[in-house]
Order: C-alpha cells, then structure tokens, then sequence
C-alpha cells in the first residue's frame, strides 16, 4: 500500500486548507490517482493500521441489495451508515426522511434499482410499444402544452446490464454504472462520492479492469474502505462473468485529510507496510469460468461471510471520528 501512504504524503505537502459542510477543516488537493495490479501484487488491503473488512464487504452486499435503511447496513456487519441516518441535522428536516435508519435512494439503490422515466407522446405507438418491449410500463396519462403524453418508468439495475454485457459483448466500452442521480440528490442522506463505476473486459486475455471514479475522499477513513470495496465487487464480477481481476485504478476529484485526522494518518507513516493479502470468496459461490454456467442471481444471495482475507498482516488499529 505503498501508494497510499504516498497519497498521504501528497495531500500533507501540497494540500491546502479547505472549509467544508462539515464544519471540519480539510486539506486538500485536486486530483488524485491510484492504480493496482490485483493479479501480481494482491488486494489493496491498507495495513499500516487494521481494515475494518467485515464491516466493508457488509457494505457491498447491503449495496448491491439495494439497501436503504442503515438497519439493514447493521444487519449485514457495517455501522458506518449509522451517523449518517440519524445524527446528520439536515438529513434529519429533510421532508423525504421517511423514520429512524431511513437512507433514502443511496448507492445501492441507484446501482440496481436507478428510476428510469420516459415522457412520451400518446400518439407514439411505436415509441410506446418499443418502450414496453425494453421492460417500461404505463404509469400515468399526463398532459403538456395542451400536448396528450404517456409517462413511462422503469427500475433500471445498471450493475446487472453491466454483467450482462461482459458476458455477451466484452468489447464494449459502455460498461459501466453511476451512483450520481441528480433527480434523488435532495432526497439522500449523502449523495454519491464513489459515483462511476467503468467494468473494462478483455476477451482475449480473460482479465477484467476496472476504473472507479470518488468525487470527493476522505484520505484518513474514507480510501482505504472504498479500496477495499472496489476490488471486492470487481473480483465477486469477475467471479460471476469469467474472468481474472486485473487492473484496478482508483481516481480522486478532491483528495483531503480532515484536520481531526492528521495524527491518524501521520502515525501511518511512521510504519513500515507489510505484504499485501490475498482476497478469498467462498466456494459456494459459483465461478463462471469452470463451470461454464452464468448465475448474476449472485449478486444478491452474495453474503459479507463469502468474503475473507488470506495472510493479512496490519499494525495496530487507529479510530477516528467520521466527518458527518
């Protein structure tokens, strides 16, 4: 993880202080990236200090369940939704809360249930019946400009499509899934900040890559769980499509450290990394590639216990707080 404490390095050389909605200043920098070799140098497992991973892998399969309830996060390992639920004052008035736990249309929801409409003329049987053909439905009459129009929706599960044309066109440069609707941004309790996820196949070689684009990170808590995160989702893809994990790079908008986190991460300096782990999924999970038979079903029976670490070393755990 070499990389990362060079990020660290990066952000407390040439950052600058920033204010934020937190109330906690940060130090920033603009742009950041990192790029893993997940075949030849094993998994981005931070481990100048401990990896929260029960509570990382709970947060994918709560995500790729379309979880919004932080009681669901709980359930599955991860607590970190916790704050964001119930402490945060302005999700709190938010209108759209709907109670305790309540998250509203967060990542996973937006993964795999993103809120599709089309507005259509009424006339437009062709376009109407295409529509239908392609999974929408007729949900309202409606009336614009003295114009008769046809509102049409549909939950569209991006992540499924994107498995869908690993499996029967690899080629494809449009593979890919977003987390960033701004239709529901007033309606979560935080908006997207690992947003763009871009799956890249390579037919030939049979390895799979995979770009992921956070608009915003917070270097101290928020890196090296979402490192985790990403290259779990992309070896649990490649395990349903056939493929090896290979490449994974990890590209950052706005780069910062908040001022409660300087100890933290300077303390990780000091330590020497050891060897990275090596991510396991379980055998129960069905691997496309030996047995020829294609099962995205998985994407929901998956379980945070199908995921474990082999040959993690790490230095002590530091806590700190989370920014809300």
């Amino acid at each position: 993880m070499k990389q990362y404490l060079d990020l660290i390095q990066t952000v407390l050389d040439t950052g600058s202080w920033q204010d934020n909605r937190t109330g906690i200043r940060t130090l920033s920098v603009p742009g950041a990236m990192m790029r893993f070799d997940l075949l030849n140098d094993g998994f981005p497992a931070v481990t100048t200090k401990k990896l929260a991973f029960k509570s990382v892998v709970g947060e994918l399969c709560a995500f790729l369940r379309a979880s919004s309830s932080a009681a669901d996060f709980r359930a599955l390992g991860c607590k970190v939704w916790d704050q964001n639920a119930n402490e945060n004052q302005q999700w709190l008035d938010n209108p759209h809360r709907t109670g305790t736990d309540d998250l509203g249309p967060v990542y996973g929801v937006q993964w795999r249930q993103w809120p599709g409409y089309k507005l259509l003329d009424a006339g437009a049987s062709a376009r109407i019946a295409d529509a239908e053909r392609n999974g929408y439905r007729q949900v309202a009459p409606l009336e614009e400009n003295s114009v008769k129009k046809v509102l049409m929706y549909k939950a569209i599960d991006q992540l499924r499509e994107c498995l869908d044309t690993i499996v029967n066109n690899p080629g494809s440069r449009r593979i890919l899934f977003h987390g960033w609707n701004p239709a529901v941004l007033d309606q979560v309790a935080l908006p997207a900040c690992h947003l763009l996820y871009q799956f890249i196949p390579n037919a030939t070689t049979r390895e799979i890559s995979l770009c992921l684009y956070v608009r915003s990170n917070d270097i101290g808590l928020g890196t090296p769980f979402n490192l985790a995160e990403g290259a779990a989702l992309l070896a649990l893809v490649a395990r349903l499509t056939g493929y090896t994990p290979r490449w994974f790079s990890y590209f950052i908008g706005d780069a910062h450290i908040y001022e409660n986190h300087m100890d933290m991460v300077k303390e990780q300096l000091t330590r020497a990394p050891f060897p990275a782990p090596k991510l396991v999924i379980s055998d129960r999970v069905p691997d496309f590639a030996k047995t020829g038979k294609y099962e995205p079903e998985w994407l929901e029976r998956i379980e945070p216990s199908d995921f474990s670490l082999e040959g993690y070393q790490h230095h002590a755990p530091i806590t700190a707080p989370m920014a809300v």
